[in-house]
């Protein structure tokens, strides 16, 4: 990885907007707001610019309300005049949504910083590790190997929220001897595990356990159990007054039933819907995701499908799953 190149474009240029995917999630928020708080060591004017409203359980880690929700009017020519864009956790440009078309306009210099497969070609420099837990642990690689600046506990508290969930807890393939030193380094510097996952995890509003209630009960099984398909309607969202971001980790449920390899879950959207695809082992539900036009990792992705319905698509996302089940075997 070169390091000594990205520190090179930080030091050389002044201004800087920090962006990442619609409906953003720890690692995506801790990643921004740790690169955020090392610009500001370097005394870089930065700014922090997200499609999406942060969810209300990652408040705490901007206390200082320092991203912003995007607004044309308001940020479209601080992106155009910008020296620098840096994007994190995403490898398409289509995951910035209503931020795409100023990202591509601007003159910038454009920096991906990411650790998802197969990226797209829309930065001038890709610092891109699959084999890494989160984009949070390249943000730690980064200051560690070109000591650009010192860790202090802002930088840890955001880092360990990125690597803490993006491991499924410390629980996923990724979860290294190298990433347990890097959460004992963060804790060294004052992280209080405990209140992190209190934060993210046991802070749900009450809408949010209902809508997860209902959607346990929606659980179909397929293909002799192997296939747990879950389903969310906007019917469902409305009368739990629940939004989107409620929904982040209710696929992992399908994955918790005895022999299942493969966990669907369909979201219906206003205007179309979501799907996330979660899998055990080594069936690439990266590649089942990329031929409805998403992808992902090999065992967590997803897609967003518009002008389309569930109805309409369920049973060929569910027919797809089932020959990698196949090829498996």
């Amino acid at each position: 990885m070169d390091f000594p190149l990205l520190k090179s474009i930080i030091s050389q240029n002044k201004s800087f907007i920090i962006t990442s995917h619609v409906n953003p999630d720890a690692d995506a928020i801790g990643s921004e707001l740790a690169l955020y708080f090392i610009l500001k060591k370097l005394n870089k004017e930065v700014r922090v610019i997200n499609h999406s409203q942060t969810p209300s359980f990652l408040s705490f880690l901007d206390t200082n309300n320092v991203i912003e929700k995007f607004d044309a009017e308001k940020h479209e020519e601080m992106i155009l005049r910008a020296d620098g864009i840096i994007v994190l956790d995403l490898n398409q440009s289509n995951r910035l949504v209503s931020m795409e078309k100023s990202f591509c306009e601007s003159k910038a210099i454009k920096v991906c910083i990411d650790h998802h497969q197969d990226p797209g070609d829309f930065a001038d420099h890709y610092f891109i590790d699959t084999n890494v837990s989160a984009t949070g642990e390249l943000i730690y690689d980064f200051v560690e190997m070109t000591n650009i600046v010192e860790f202090d506990y802002d930088i840890a508290l955001q880092i360990y929220a990125a690597i803490m969930t993006d491991t499924g807890s410390f629980k996923y393939d990724r979860t290294t001897p190298k990433v347990h030193h890097i959460a004992a380094h963060l804790l060294e510097l004052g992280v209080n595990p405990t209140y992190v996952f209190d934060r993210i995890y046991d802070q749900a509003k009450f809408g949010k356990i209902k809508l997860l209630g209902s959607s346990l009960t929606s659980i179909e099984l397929f293909r002799s159990g192997q296939i747990a398909v879950m389903v969310i309607t906007q019917k469902m969202l409305q009368e739990t007054e629940t939004l989107e971001a409620d929904i982040d980790g209710f696929v992992n449920f399908c994955l918790a039933i005895e022999n299942v390899k493969i966990g669907l879950l369909f979201i219906e959207l206003k205007n179309g819907l979501k799907i996330s695809l979660r899998s055990k082992g080594k069936i690439p539900v990266n590649k089942l995701a990329a031929e409805f036009g998403g992808g992902g990792h090999i065992n967590a992705a997803g897609t967003r499908l518009f002008d389309t319905s569930i109805n309409d698509i369920k049973s060929k996302v569910i027919k797809s799953a089932e020959k990698y089940l196949s090829e498996e075997n």
